[in-house]
């Protein structure tokens, strides 16, 4: 620790994901005053330690959500209705639209609220973390929130970094800490960081000491080996003080979030565009027949009828202002048209039919205990609608758990069971191969540990050590050599090795590290130098060995092994060199570069070892099926080059024979990257790019403008490509690459999927965002849209939720806009049969019911229980997911179709009542009918109708189906004969009285009912007959029944004893009724 008296400042640069930000800053550990004769120093005010991820406040909850309601064209249009029915007199009540649009503003306005509610208690649990904090040489608990920057914090062993500190001294010996990362990048391996007095990085940060003590004042370079970022862990180490530099909002940890956005599906979008033009249509009804009411005025014999009771003032107002006032009160009358309550039933179709994916058996892990989570059920169909799916690598892809496969030793190639049975030659190449594995590494040995409920070093019961390291990829090789009799024992810096043949003792005197490789100096009697790392790193340094032998394996990491010999004034040599280079504080990237090629020659190569990273259970299966959907996957990845496209072969993402594609530093190097890009024959295959070209390709340079658009070169070459691995990205770099695939030509549906922090850009980037749940943190998990346990339940997800929630919700879109023609179109045609007075088709009670309970509880069903193919099938056939793909059941060409058939639906309710009605004398007693019986009967007609069309187009059914359809109906038919059978005294008419009975009992209304409900389906069940028999999709054809042998077969009734209960599913029209198996709870 720094002595008490002893002030520090630090000079921060710039920020790795962060190219166009800087900050250069000043702070004095523990906030104290500068010495004397120091520079001027002015206080700067930097933020508290606050995280917040949620989006609305207490104060701007209400204003912000009801702005961001009334952007919806639906919501806005029957405000202002319901201002016009308040403000002029108008043929229905203000209720009627008052009414259903304050029911959806506050449904829609708790369901938010209570999302966003969460996200506040996520923020107040992390925000109110108890921490310790240095103070005056006492140690003070305090909230997270609270710290400032230049705090010094305590932190012991297991507990979370708050913020972005420095690390000022640990408690090791060395002055190392051991950190885990895994809730950053989702790396569970323990990473070494080092206090100020030895460091070594590229990113440099500079601290200036001052002891009073003394006269001179040093400087030291401090890098990112000294940093401990927020949400990281401290691991082996029993504590440490550190200051903070970054709080809050600032840490780099909040800055790799994107800005929160309200996220739209595309359903929502393709609704807002019918809702335009039915706007346009209703507009275009009141204008038309403002314009025919005032054209039948023009006979002086035909006047404003007396019913309308207008007074002599309002006769008398000017012919503009009376037009005006009829074209509002027109627009009241047709104003049902736009489906308001179609806005309350897809809001609860989305919140209730989440918890399908939150009950799913078949998405719930036990290892973790966890099941899926929905975030936000405002983009469930969007699951359906996905085209290109990104992917993190670590922790998503793959476990992060590294397994010893083999190893090439001069050319021969040994597994770790020929090891141990003593089938290797331990001597000479083979010895130096064993003991540079053993030694050239940052291995420690941990007693017991229990992370995340899960006890490590346990064996029988009784405790037992194991290893940890800043690599995992090290931990499995020296895990692999233990297994193999090659046992590794230490005592701080000594190291022994035994094995059979194989005995000795080393020190390890110096270790250091450059890009992609690892270096010892080993003192066994004799000074070597071992180096470990990717064969691109190796290989140029070797003078002598059989390079050619080392060959790569598909699926596996490879690491190279070679050595020198050292005298002991190279030794001193190579000391001095590594000294002067890491002490350096201008152009240290360069001097240390300079250095390691000066060291690291004339090596002889040893042999290379073949680690595998462990994907996750069904992560290729799962992968393969998104390709067969249709879907192109792109794994987004910090990892080096080698180790991904090793994951991306595992993963069946690149193929044997997928031609691969290499956009990296090194190909830019030796060739322009305008002649990398056009390289690429626009062919299918795979493409490979890394951070640094992908900046180049999306900034290019002055010379861009002679080689052309790199953008959208970059953007022809990815639509052909299968699959696109990028490796070395920032996390921002990631949210670069989503956007700019949302934003091309094709505007396709993203989804984004990841476990870690540094996923949560492009998380929120994408259409749709998924985290892992795993033992690698909750930021992901806290801040995408869906939380899933693995990988592997995605292809559920999409699959089986996404398929049902994109046909439920597209035939609930497309029927409310048809059932609301069929509703609203007989009141237009009837105004030109009664002078175009205003007067209502149906009765107040029917127009306020009509939506909310005669039609709306039966397609909110069908919405949530709608299987149109059984779940078995969808997953076993990904094809499937091509026939819901871009969209294609809400476009143009099908919601014409709908409109259509309802226009012809409502001209066959009205004109074949109006021509029944043409002998008034309609019942047996010769008593003729009036008005409201007439529209009576075409809404009696109108109900059946809709509902039966429901009907037809349901394949799934269940007893709660028949409740609900049957239901419906028989509740408007008794609805009707009380609202007709009784006097009710609290209305000041009784027009209704007595109608519908008077109706029922006619006979020829019965024939007349039967005859239009036949006429109004036909065209819509013959169009199905002749569409499946002639032109069937694939969708059609496997509804097709296929005949089956025996009544009952032992996999019937097996399922049947689990408690799948069998369902009839009626089919299209023309076909015959299927039975299948399902559950409720997969719905």
């Amino acid at each position: 620790m720094l002595p008490k008296d002893t002030n520090a400042a630090f000079s921060g640069g710039q920020c790795a994901g962060e190219e166009d930000w800087v900050d250069n800053r000043t702070v004095y550990i523990g906030h104290k005053e500068p010495p004397p004769g120091a520079e001027a120093y002015i206080p700067q005010r930097y933020p508290d330690n606050r995280i917040v991820s949620s989006k609305y406040t207490f104060w701007n909850f209400v204003p912000k959500n009801l702005f961001e309601q009334f952007r919806r064209i639906a919501n806005f249009y029957f405000l202002i209705i319901f201002l016009v029915q308040l403000i002029i007199d108008t043929p229905t009540s203000p209720i009627t639209s008052g009414l259903p649009l304050f029911f959806v503003i506050t449904v829609t306005a708790i369901k938010q609220g209570y999302e966003d509610w969460l996200r506040h208690k996520a923020d107040n649990s992390v925000n109110q973390c108890p921490v310790h904090e240095v103070q005056h040489g006492k140690v003070v608990r305090k909230q997270s929130r609270k710290i400032r920057v230049g705090d010094v914090m305590l932190i012991k062993e297991n507990e979370t970094f708050p913020c972005d500190l420095i690390l000022l001294s640990s408690s090791r010996d060395d002055g190392t800490c051991f950190v885990t990362t895994a809730s950053l990048d989702g790396e569970s391996s323990h990473k070494v960081s080092t206090q100020w007095d030895t460091t070594r990085t590229s990113h440099t940060l500079f601290l200036y000491g001052d002891a009073s003590r003394s006269t001179h004042r040093w400087s030291r370079p401090l890098g990112s080996e000294n940093l401990l970022l927020r949400g990281a862990t401290l691991k082996n180490t029993a504590y440490i003080y550190a200051v903070a530099i970054y709080t809050g909002m600032e840490t780099k940890m909040a800055l790799n979030y994107q800005t929160k956005t309200q996220k739209r599906s595309a359903v929502e979008k393709s609704m807002n565009a019918y809702l335009v033009v039915y706007l346009c249509i209703l507009i275009g009804k009141a204008f038309i027949n403002t314009v025919l009411k005032y054209v039948w005025q023009a006979d002086p014999n035909q006047d404003e009828p007396w019913y309308n009771n207008r007074t002599d003032a309002e006769k008398e107002r000017h012919i503009v202002i009376r037009a005006f006032t009829d074209f509002l009160a027109y627009m009241v009358l047709f104003n049902y048209i736009i489906p308001v309550s179609m806005y309350v039933t897809v809001e609860m179709q989305k919140f209730l039919g989440s918890y399908f994916i939150m009950w799913d058996d078949d998405m719930y892990d036990k290892e973790l205990g966890e099941s899926a989570v929905v975030n936000t059920s405002d983009l469930n169909e969007e699951l359906g609608q996905v085209e290109y799916v990104f992917t993190d690598k670590t922790g998503t892809l793959t476990e992060n758990n590294m397994e010893f496969i083999e190893c090439c030793v001069d050319g021969h190639v040994y597994v770790p069971q020929a090891i141990c049975n003593g089938q290797v030659d331990t001597r000479g190449c083979e010895e130096l191969f064993f003991r540079a594995l053993c030694l050239c590494h940052t291995v420690q040995v941990k007693e017991e540990e229990t992370v995340d409920g899960i006890k490590h070093g346990l064996h029988s019961g009784r405790p037992s050590s194991f290893y940890i390291s800043s690599s995992p990829d090290e931990v499995a090789l020296v895990e692999g050599m233990k297994r193999s009799g090659v046992t590794r024992t230490h005592t701080h810096t000594h190291t022994h090795t035994h094995s059979g043949g194989l005995r000795g003792g080393a020190s390890v005197i110096k270790t250091f590290f450059y890009t992609n490789a690892m270096c010892v100096c080993v003192c066994s009697g004799e000074v070597y130098l071992f180096c470990k790392g990717a064969d691109s790193s190796i290989f140029p340094r070797v003078v002598s060995g059989k390079v050619e032998e080392v060959k790569d394996r598909e699926g596996l990491r490879t690491l190279c092994v070679a050595y020198r010999a050292l005298t002991p004034e190279q030794y001193e040599e190579t000391y001095r060199l590594l000294n002067e280079a890491r002490l350096a504080l201008h152009d240290r990237d360069r001097r240390l570069a300079e250095a390691y090629d000066q060291i690291e020659t004339q090596l002889v190569l040893l042999g290379a070892t073949a680690v595998e990273d462990r994907l996750q259970e069904e992560a290729a299966d799962t992968v393969e099926s998104l390709h067969q959907a249709g879907m192109k996957v792109w794994v987004l990845t910090g990892d080096k080059m080698e180790t991904a496209a090793a994951t991306c072969y595992a993963s069946k993402l690149f193929r044997r024979g997928t031609r691969v594609l290499e956009l990296t530093t090194k190909r830019t190097e030796e060739q322009s990257l305008h002649d990398a890009l056009l390289s690429g024959e626009c062919s299918d295959f795979g493409l490979i790019i890394d951070g640094a070209t992908l900046s180049a390709v999306l900034q290019p340079g002055p010379e861009a403008s002679s080689a052309g658009d790199y953008k959208e070169i970059f953007l022809e070459i990815c639509r052909n490509c299968s699959a696109v691995l990028c490796c070395r990205m920032a996390p921002l770099q990631k949210a670069q690459i989503v956007k700019l695939i949302k934003a091309s030509k094709e505007h396709p549906i993203t989804l984004a999927i990841g476990d870690g922090a540094n996923d949560v850009s492009m998380i929120l980037e994408a259409h749709v965002g998924i985290g892992i749940m795993g033992k690698e943190g909750r930021q992901a998990a806290r801040n995408s849209d869906y939380a899933i346990p693995k990988f592997k339940h995605l292809k559920k997800m999409l699959l089986v939720h996404g398929h049902y929630y994109y046909i439920r919700i597209s035939e609930l879109v497309q029927y409310f806009f048809y059932k609301n023609v069929c509703f609203i179109f007989p009141q237009f045609l009837y105004q030109f049969f009664c002078g175009f007075s205003q007067q209502p088709l149906y009765d107040t009670a029917y127009l306020t019911l009509y939506n909310i309970s005669f039609t709306s509880l039966p397609i909110l069903l069908y919405s949530l229980m709608e299987q149109h193919i059984n779940i078995d099938i969808l997953r076993k056939d990904p094809t499937l997911y091509r026939d819901i793909s871009k969209n294609c059941l809400l476009r143009w060409p099908i919601f014409i179709y709908w409109t259509i058939l309802g226009v012809y639906d409502a001209m066959v309710m009205f004109f074949g009542a109006y021509f029944l009605f043409d002998n008034t004398t309609f019942t047996s007693n010769g008593q003729m009918f009036g008005n409201w019986t007439f529209g009576t009967l075409v809404f009696t007609v109108l109900v059946f109708t809709v509902t039966f069309k429901l009907v037809l187009d349901t394949h799934y059914w269940t007893w709660i189906n028949h409740f609900v359809i049957w239901g419906s109906l028989i509740f408007f038919v008794v609805f009707s004969l009380l609202w007709g059978g009784i006097i009710w005294p609290f209305l000041n008419y009784q027009r209704m009285y007595y109608v519908f009975m008077q109706m029922l009992s006619s006979g020829p209304a019965w024939l007349s009912i039967i005859l239009l409900i036949t006429a109004g389906l036909l065209p819509d069940v013959v169009k199905k007959v002749i569409c499946r028999a002639l032109w069937p999709t694939t969708t059609e054809r496997i509804q097709v029944p296929r005949p089956q042998p025996g009544p009952a077969t032992p996999a019937f009734i097996q399922r049947h004893h689990q408690g799948c209960v069998p369902n009839l599913v009626v089919s299209q029209p023309g076909c015959v009724p299927i039975c299948v198996l399902g559950t409720h709870r997969d719905a």
